[in-house]
């Protein structure tokens, strides 16, 4: 393998770490935010090199041990695949314990250039945060909590913002979100940008992830050049 792929790779499975909390036993427990929401009954994730799956710490042992030897015959090495091959044995295996209420899957992308951004967003802190309001309020508990906390201003009030939802010291992923009436002006490519420069400056890697659904969220990384490093799939 070499280095550069063995390095993302590595940052990849931190950044799984970094996206929920654990028992001691290395099951889920909860979403690494705040609030902690319940995480998914089954997360996996493919790589070039490798498949990750993680489980709920509530989900029986037994049928925990039929989806990893499910997921360890999944193939690697190709990522254009937007649902892991075995979709609808892992879908069939999780209804047999309980009816699915969720399926979600996504590309997962890394930050491995420093592009500055053509407009730059500022800092939300405490002293700021009022720049929230009229969009954005829902997001304002959790200023002090989710640093670096970029955000686009217009007329004294933030159109777009990007923000560290899950954190580690390795890796913070980002959480996005602009204004409908301020969307397609680039506000979104700049707030990322500023957002990622701020966690490089923290000696941390910057992960963006979003869902197949979501076009112009994928319109965004490629702006920014971000690196596809994985692709989430997950089942709650």
């Amino acid at each position: 393998m070499k280095d550069g792929v063995r390095i993302q790779s590595d940052l990849a499975l931190k950044r799984v770490e970094a996206l929920y909390r654990y028992d001691g036993h290395g099951y889920l427990t909860s979403i690494n935010e705040r609030n902690g929401r319940a995480a998914p009954r089954f997360f996996l994730m493919r790589t070039v090199d490798n498949v990750v799956c993680r489980f709920r710490a509530d989900l029986p042992r037994d049928l925990a041990s039929r989806l990893e030897a499910l997921c360890n015959k999944e193939p690697v090495g190709d990522l254009s695949g937007k649902l892991p091959v075995h979709y609808a044995k892992y879908l069939e295996l999780l209804s047999s314990h309980a009816p699915v209420d969720r399926v979600w899957a996504g590309p997962a992308y890394m930050s491995t250039q420093d592009l500055p951004p053509s407009a730059p967003p500022i800092a939300i802190g405490d002293d700021n945060a009022y720049l929230l309001r009229d969009g954005f309020e829902d997001w304002m508990p959790d200023v002090p909590h989710r640093r670096p906390f970029m955000a686009m201003i217009e007329s004294d009030h933030a159109v777009s913002i990007c923000a560290s939802v899950r954190i580690s010291d390795a890796v913070h992923c980002a959480g996005v979100e602009t204004r409908a009436d301020h969307r397609q002006r680039g506000h979104a490519v700049n707030a990322v940008a500023g957002w990622a420069r701020a966690v490089i400056s923290l000696g941390a890697t910057p992960f963006y992830s979003t869902s197949w659904d979501n076009v112009a969220s994928q319109g965004v990384a490629r702006r920014l050049r971000l690196a596809l490093v994985g692709v989430d799939f997950h089942l709650t």
